[in-house]
């Protein structure tokens, strides 16, 4: 796993040297103190554990503060589109509509990848459930009600399920939490599509709605019988059990870090991509189906000369040992090398691959992923922030 997560040091610091030449910087030339600079920020919630503790560190070490608040990812989208926060953070990519609006003046910029778990609050239950997208689908349209219906008990033969109510629970606000889970539904479901929909607020047609994806948390956690939809990394720090998903391949998969990973391996990527792509529903046999990755919103068009001078510091500070060290603690799943190129070339950071550990170059190799240091498939660009 050690491994695994190191291959996060390059993406991690192509993405926050981006969020601090977008933002702001200061200047520590010469050894003087810089002023403080109070930088702010608004959107997902799924992020934020990890966030706050890097913007944090980063204060301490840089008088730069951060402030960060867990909105939910359409808040994010929209008061970074209103001009009132310096950067966004959303689990859901803008749609065209909404970066036209911008006049295109926007990167999303994949920091980790994310997966979304069904978690479930069955007191007794001798062992794990797993579920598929179809059945989850109709619990979610209201046609499965019962936790002892026909189609679970064929996904989880020998374990006695109990004969209670399905407590629907969701999100109330605008969320990329949500985005993602119904992007995968819709895949996996022409009902839910076409009732539906995919969309970072959606009418549900059934359930009880918590904000964030703190409030469904807790509302799973109070209430038996319930099942609800969060972040991995909620449902493993609140001790809350959650479901294996059967895959596209018929694979039942568990929600973790390496299997979030494996999706990302397997996404496509244009020369001109603009990371707005979806990793549900991935064929890979390894690859647990709902996951994504979660962006940065900056602005592109940034021709402030002291925010430029601002990303090397960033960047140096990113892939040093503390920055690392609080990503793996808190246990976010690594972007795949292939990733990092497209990025690296997206963001003119070619650079970056300096930093690159070579230890990882054998483990790349194993993985199939790719091991050189500059993907000839992504021309470098340089855009506004160098």
């Amino acid at each position: 796993m050690s491994s695994a997560f190191a291959q996060l040091r390059p993406t991690l610091a192509a993405t926050f040297v981006l969020l601090a030449a977008a933002c702001g910087g200061g200047d520590r030339s010469g050894g003087a103190a810089a002023p403080a600079t109070q930088l702010t920020g608004a959107g997902a919630t799924f992020p934020y554990p990890l966030y706050s503790r890097w913007f944090d560190s980063y204060m301490k070490a840089t008088r730069i503060a951060i402030n960060y608040q867990s909105i939910g990812s359409g808040g994010g989208i929209r008061q970074f589109s209103e001009g009132t926060v310096d950067f966004g953070a959303t689990d859901g990519p803008m749609n065209d509509e909404q970066m036209a609006a911008l006049q295109g003046n926007v990167l999303h910029l994949p920091t980790v990848i994310g997966a979304v778990v069904l978690t479930y609050n069955l007191p007794g239950l001798d062992s794990s459930l797993t579920l598929d997208g179809p059945a989850v689908a109709d619990i979610f349209l209201g046609r499965i009600t019962r936790w002892n219906d026909a189609r679970l008990a064929a996904l989880n033969p020998g374990v006695r399920l109990p004969d209670r109510e399905i407590v629907v629970v969701h999100r109330s606000d605008g969320s990329g939490t949500t985005y993602v889970f119904v992007d995968y539904l819709s895949k996996v479901s022409a009902d839910w599509l076409a009732q539906v929909g995919r969309a970072t607020s959606v009418n549900w047609p059934v359930g009880l709605g918590g904000k964030g994806n703190e409030g469904v948390t807790q509302q799973v956690k109070q209430l038996e019988g319930s099942l609800g939809y969060v972040e991995l990394i909620y449902a493993l720090s609140n001790q809350l059990e959650y479901a294996s998903m059967r895959n596209r391949a018929g694979q039942a998969v568990r929600p973790t870090l390496e299997s979030a990973s494996a999706a990302a391996a397997g996404a496509e990527f244009a020369a001109d991509t603009d990371f707005r792509v979806s990793i549900t529903d991935s064929p890979d046999p390894a690859a647990y189906p709902i996951a994504s990755f979660t962006w940065l919103l900056v602005k592109q068009d940034n021709p402030d000369a002291a925010k430029a001078r601002a990303i090397r510091d960033f960047l140096r500070w990113m892939v040093g040992g503390e920055a690392q060290g609080v990503a793996r603690e808190l246990r976010y799943a690594p972007l795949p090398t292939d990733v990092y190129d497209a990025l690296s070339a997206y963001a003119g950071a070619s650079f970056l691959w300096e930093n690159y550990p070579t230890e990882l170059i054998a483990v790349n190799k194993a993985k199939g992923y790719p091991t050189h240091r500059q993907n000839p498939k992504f021309a470098p660009r340089r855009l506004y922030l160098w």
